[in-house]
């Protein structure tokens, strides 16, 4: 092993000639844009020279691959997370130091990669993480979206979506594979003709587009393997109609080119209106057929046409219903280009798929209108409404002349194919991603098929990978960790547990709260120079970060705030230790009530950090633009953790396991992963308030809540309702929260506040009121942050892979 100084020789020297090859000046010469293009240059180098050596250790691998299918990878930046992986962050960082550069300045000028939006994506890349660094061999697959999302403008307190051209420089980090391009076919029909007593089926009439790979390696932290994470883009068969470019008719020369190309262009197009519902299906049809083809293509090479041995080397795993099309793709290829029949295609294709279900929320369950599924994927169409015939027949003998059940159970009724249906019927396991939220799929969601496939439900609990959101993002504590423990943490995270020995030590207590000091100095800075609002390291930094949805309630976050405001007008000499409340939160484009909410919580903020009367003792922050590189700055900073979605409600949560990780204390409701974390820390580490799942849920089945009571007997909560639509919030549109206010008192047509703000308003209020006293006992507090580091080896994504390979992949 070279010593360090070495390392250190050989990397100026890689980063000096490639400056010099890539720009023609000395390293003296150049911008520090110029040097980060260079440094991730030479980084993904080392990178592709692993992945090389990598491939050749596995080219006889004879155990089982993984193909993990998701639309979205939230990857986040690469050059940290590379360096640290390839164990030479500290050698760059002395490089940057003695040429006068600041490591951490560089990687801020790496854009984030627009592959994804929320939870999904970022536990699938935490997911590709621990893959590689189990040494497990994996496949990501989804789609090299153009655009990202949407970056987020706050202008006037309202979100404005503006383009995300992540990719506009180009990427050093990926690799381009034209010759491994797979052909995509969508609308047309279809014909069957009989071949020697065989029905073969002709797809024809249909217009296809082209699939590019381009491959994104992942490394493992001190591991052998580096993965890969495969994104399709798709580009158009036929470049450029000379014909009509020749007649001057320039638009309709490139129109075939641009409509093939806009499938891979934007994450997730607004689906509001037809076009944008058949460029979704597009999306999701054109990734799972080139990835299934693509996997084909390689077990032959490899395995030779034999598919009755398909499962035991390949299996597929399929996150959310997104990539359900995966299903009767196989099916497809399997007997319409290999030449199985329907039962041999049909027992390859349940043995290989695994599905996971991340929401119980009914609008994120998709449905897919039977005219769009049909002319757009007119043989798959074929194939499932196969699928649905079969199923329905088998349902039959165990529940005959139960219409209704059959109804509800079948992938295709009332003109909607039900991709969730159809996810549970096509595969072999089917997993909830904590304990609640798997038994709610058991007995609410999915209890059906849970009677009727009773094998097939499981529980993987899902984690988050501690080299990104604490050796990477947080270095203080990472130090002092491995100052009191050792460094097995890194690889072995149950090893954070001997942390728990320090937790009535005073000299860690007191190390773990500089850490915290300097974090929340440097998130201070960013505040100042991103929002110009001073706010005061020595508050408590309390954060909500995380898609905005109703069901998440910043809501009542935000009303909550308020009252805090009205205590201190109302009672100079109240007693609140100072209160830095945090907000980072996209709305979906086309979420009205969730931009109305982003604006709510600017008028708020608008007013509190204005009044001067209350000495600064109270500030509120809306970071725009939340995304990863943004989190891994916020979360070593926080001191409370805000996890409090409806009861029932949130599958997991990630977010509350990465800010246990660091430290925070979480304030929550026992939904999601917040029960385990509560089982974890004990009730005495954690601020659980409000409804549990079975209040929630028993108050949906009889209709008994009554929000307008709970508004009425409540003084707090009544003031600071009242004080949306009395100009208190916002003085000049005194109307602009009235159908907020009326919806949560009195409903639109349906429930009145079907997340139960109002009924939940009361206990969150004590709660916090707990945080307030109990943060004033530094002893107690950092005693309790001991505790939830010591006890967040659970919720590592390394022991949530074991515990997939476990229970459902099996891989070697």
């Amino acid at each position: 092993m070279k010593s360090k100084a070495e390392q250190k020789r050989m990397f100026r020297v890689a980063l000096e000639t490639k400056v010099q090859r890539m720009f023609g000046r000395s390293i003296r010469g150049v911008s520090e844009d110029q040097i980060y293009r260079a440094m991730s240059q030479v980084v993904s180098d080392l990178v592709k020279e692993q992945r090389a050596y990598s491939r050749e250790l596995m080219r006889n691998h004879q155990g089982k691959e993984l193909y993990y299918l998701s639309m979205e990878f939230l990857m986040g930046r690469a050059l940290g997370n590379n360096l640290i992986n390839l164990g030479i962050a500290d050698v760059v960082e002395e490089v940057c130091t003695e040429l006068g550069l600041e490591l951490r300045e560089l990687q801020e000028i790496e854009p984030d990669p627009g592959l994804g939006n929320g939870g999904l994506g970022r536990l699938a890349a935490c997911f590709m993480d621990s893959l590689a660094s189990l040494g497990l061999k994996a496949t990501g697959c989804g789609i090299r979206y153009e655009y990202g999302l949407f970056q987020q403008k706050i202008v006037d307190g309202y979100q404005v979506e503006i383009s995300d051209p992540w990719l506009e420089n180009g990427s050093n980090w990926e690799i381009a594979l034209p010759e491994e391009t797979e052909i995509v076919k969508f609308g047309g029909f279809v014909e069957a003709t009989e071949v020697d007593g065989r029905l073969v089926y002709e797809h024809k009439g249909y217009q296809s587009v082209r699939a590019v790979p381009y491959e994104m390696p992942i490394m493992g932290y001190d591991s052998e393997v580096v993965n890969s994470l495969r994104l399709w883009a798709a580009r158009a068969t036929k470049h450029l109609d000379m014909s009509l470019f020749g007649q001057g008719k320039y638009l309709d020369a490139l129109e075939e080119k641009e409509l093939a190309e806009v499938i891979s262009k934007v994450l997730y197009p607004d689906d509001n209106h037809p076009e944008g519902k058949a460029l979704r299906l597009k999306q999701q049809y054109f990734f799972v057929s080139a990835s299934v083809q693509s996997i084909v293509r390689k077990y032959k090479k490899q395995y030779g046409p034999n598919f009755s041995q398909f499962p035991e080397h390949v299996v597929i795993h399929i996150n959310d219903t997104h990539p359900a099309l995966a299903i009767p793709e196989l099916m497809r290829i399997l007997i319409d280009e290999e030449g199985l029949d329907w039962d041999q295609a049909w027992t390859v294709t349940k043995s290989t798929f695994a599905y996971t279900n991340h929401t119980i929320m009914e609008e994120a369950l998709e449905r897919w209108p039977e005219a769009l599924f049909r002319d757009l994927l007119p043989r798959l169409w074929d194939i499932v409404y196969e699928f649905n015939e079969r199923f329905c027949a088998s349902l039959w003998e165990r529940y005959p002349g139960d219409w209704d059940k059959i109804a509800r159970m079948s992938i295709i009724a009332h003109h909607e194919v039900k991709m969730a249906h159809l996810c549970i019927v096509g595969s072999f396991s089917v997993n909830g991603v904590a304990q609640l939220h798997s038994q709610i799929l058991r007995e609410q969601v999915f209890a059906e098929f849970a009677e009727f496939y009773p094998e097939k439900f499981t529980n993987v609990t899902n984690g988050v990978t501690f080299r990104r959101f604490l050796l990477k993002a947080n270095p203080g504590l990472a130090d002092l960790l491995t100052d009191r423990i050792g460094d097995a943490w890194i690889k072995k995270p149950e090893e954070l547990s001997q942390f728990l020995r320090y937790q009535d030590d005073q000299a860690t207590q007191e190390a773990l709260a500089r850490v915290r000091y300097d974090n929340k100095v440097a998130l201070a800075k960013y505040i100042s120079d991103h929002n110009h609002v001073r706010v005061d390291p020595r508050s408590i930094f309390d954060v909500q970060i995380k898609r905005l949805h109703e069901y998440k309630r910043q809501l009542l976050n935000i009303l909550h705030v308020l009252h805090l405001y009205n205590r201190l007008l109302e009672d100079p000499s109240f007693d609140m230790h100072p209160r830095t409340f945090i907000f980072g939160a996209k709305a979906a484009p086309g979420y009205g009530m969730a931009k109305l909410i982003i604006k709510l919580i600017h008028d708020v903020a608008e007013r509190i950090n204005n009044d001067r009367t209350i000495d600064d003792r109270l500030k509120v922050v809306f970071l725009e633009n939340y995304r990863v590189s943004l989190a891994e700055a916020i979360i070593p900073a926080s001191d409370v953790s805000e996890q409090i979605s409806t009861a029932g409600k949130e599958a997991s949560g990630t977010g509350n396991m990465k800010f246990m990780l660091n430290g925070a204390l979480t304030i929550g409701t026992l939904d999601g992963a917040n029960v385990e974390i509560d089982q974890a820390v004990g009730r005495d580490n954690i601020f659980i308030f409000g409804l549990t799942a079975e209040e929630t849920n028993q108050y949906y089945l009889d209709g008994t809540y009554r929000p307008y009571e709970v508004y009425m007997a409540d003084p707090y909560l009544k003031q600071v309702l009242d004080q949306l639509v009395n100009g208190f919030v916002n003085a000049q549109h005194v109307a602009l929260y009235q159908d907020l206010q009326h919806g949560l008192l009195h409903g639109w047509g349906g429930m009145a506040d079907p997340y139960f703000v109002l009924k939940d308003f009361a206990s969150y209020r004590h709660a916090h009121e707990k945080i307030n006293e109990q943060y004033m006992q530094p002893a107690l507090w950092w005693k309790k942050a001991i505790i939830n580091i010591g006890n967040a080896g659970y919720f590592s994504s390394d022991r949530t892979i074991e515990d997939y390979n476990q229970r459902i992949w099996k891989l070697h």
